[in-house]
């Protein structure tokens, strides 16, 4: 018999929690899949581009139209030609006098439209979580691959970043290749927040030099850190000011041990960013259905905004029970 290589919680201390706001909550969830479309005045005038005054073709269709369709496709599972479908029944619906892009048009556009950015949710500091997870893209599925052994180089898979706030709200994002780097990459997520950050909280792959001096750069006067220390870590010396909280954490850990300094400092939160991958996965899915690395990246980016959109609606308000 093979080794476990997975630990499982016994159910007897695996914490239970109950939703505290179920009625609101419950309504939240059927609103995210209410199909009550309409275009308002502004939208049916900017569906059409604007003359851009340059030699050559013109656009028949502005961004506008192209993310609505790629929006609704990634919502609602379709491939290009039944976006195409579904977009002009909604057009015939509503008695519209608009052109439906058709999926040609859908894949060339895909990785040249303008996303629009992620709107800004909170205007009070933010606990910003980080973590990542992978996105397959081409090759054979993990039970074919299994099943017909066939060779692993041929799949492929890219990498998702997401920042995520206190109220599950998707604040920065970004794809790269499956080789990068995670703490060089939310660096410059970091950076780039438009956010004040008042708490950060990480897993152990975020514990660099880089982080701490990103955090202490635009994070507020006092900001706590919360990430683990790697096993092998040991005290700066000369003691750092920019490293005084991990130092801080070490000193705790050869103390009272790993998991009491867990319970202690919250690092347990960092939950909140796999709870936002799940939901990524589980509503959006696991693959990435652009080909083009620029279309992939849009491709996540109205995935996101799709999902800070289904997270407005409502959240669940949990609590832990005692049992």
């Amino acid at each position: 018999m093979a080794a476990r290589t997975k630990s499982k919680v016994t159910p007897k201390y695996k914490t239970k929690y109950k939703v505290r706001n179920w009625p609101a909550y419950d309504e939240s969830l059927r609103k995210r899949g209410d199909i009550t479309v309409w275009f308002d005045e502004a939208a049916v005038d900017a569906w059409k581009p604007r003359p851009s005054c340059r030699p050559g073709g013109q656009q028949e269709y502005s961004d506008l139209a192209i993310v609505t369709a790629l929006t609704l496709r990634l919502v609602f599972h379709l491939a290009l030609r039944q976006t195409e479908g579904f977009v002009g029944s909604l057009i015939r619906v509503m008695d519209l006098d608009l052109e439906t892009p058709d999926h040609t048009t859908l894949c060339r556009r895909s990785h040249t439209f303008a996303v629009p950015a992620i709107a800004k949710m909170h205007d009070e500091p933010i606990h910003l979580v980080i973590d990542s997870t992978g996105l397959k893209i081409v090759g054979d599925g993990e039970w074919h691959a299994h099943k017909h052994k066939t060779s692993n180089k041929r799949r492929s898979w890219r990498k998702l970043h997401l920042g995520v706030d206190g109220d599950g709200f998707i604040v920065a994002s970004a794809l790269t290749d499956s080789g990068v780097d995670d703490s060089s990459v939310d660096v410059t997520m970091i950076k780039e927040d438009e956010a004040s950050i008042r708490r950060f909280t990480a897993d152990g792959a975020y514990d660099t030099r880089a982080i701490y001096e990103a955090l202490a750069t635009v994070g507020l006067p006092g900001i706590a850190i919360v990430i683990p220390p790697r096993k092998t870590a040991s005290p700066s010396k000369p003691a750092e000011d920019v490293l005084k909280q991990r130092d801080a954490a070490i000193a705790r850990i050869a103390k009272v041990g790993r998991r009491q300094w867990r319970q202690e400092s919250g690092a347990h939160q960092q939950a909140r960013a796999e709870n936002g991958m799940s939901r990524y996965k589980r509503i959006i899915g696991e693959r990435l259905r652009a080909k083009k690395p620029g279309a992939q990246t849009r491709e996540a980016m109205l995935a996101v905004n799709v999902l800070n959109r289904m997270t407005k609606l409502g959240m669940s308000d949990s609590v832990a029970v005692a049992t």
